[in-house]
């Protein structure tokens, strides 16, 4: 008979431990993403109840990337393996939306008759829209090599 048998438990399997996303420079990604949240969000919100017929595409996507900055605020804070791969696709997918409709303003501008946060490639928020996906990958793969080795 085993000991744990004989007292009645059973054996605990050991807890993982969540890897921590918002150390060094993850903390200055969670402060941008953080001030990205409140400024697309904000500026949404008031464009929407306001103005929506004059640009809804625009005010829309500006919504949009509200939500995306929000759900990769929340994953690195959140941390572990899952939420860092999500807030990797995630920012892949934030990437593209800029490089799309930044793309797209320059090229159709009377498509947008107003600006988004992602407009000509974030320049009315100083590029951080393109920027920050770019270094929150980097460093979300290079969090996931330290995990593992």
């Amino acid at each position: 008979m085993t000991a744990t048998q004989e007292n009645g438990t059973a054996p605990q399997k050991k807890k993982k431990k969540r890897t921590r996303l918002i150390s060094g420079p993850g903390m200055l990604l969670v402060w941008l993403y953080g001030v990205m949240v409140v400024g697309a969000v904000s500026r949404s919100a008031v464009q929407i109840s306001t103005e929506f017929d004059k640009a809804p595409l625009a005010y829309s996507l500006s919504a949009l990337a509200g939500l995306v900055y929000g759900f990769i605020t929340y994953s690195l804070v959140r941390g572990g393996e899952t939420a860092r791969r999500a807030a990797l696709v995630c920012c892949a997918a934030e990437l593209a939306g800029v490089l799309i409709v930044g793309t797209w303003t320059l090229v159709e501008p009377s498509a947008f008759p107003d600006a988004t946060v992602w407009s000509d490639y974030g320049m009315g928020y100083l590029f951080i829209p393109v920027l920050l996906p770019v270094s929150a990958m980097y460093w979300l793969r290079k969090a996931a090599r330290t995990t593992t080795q």
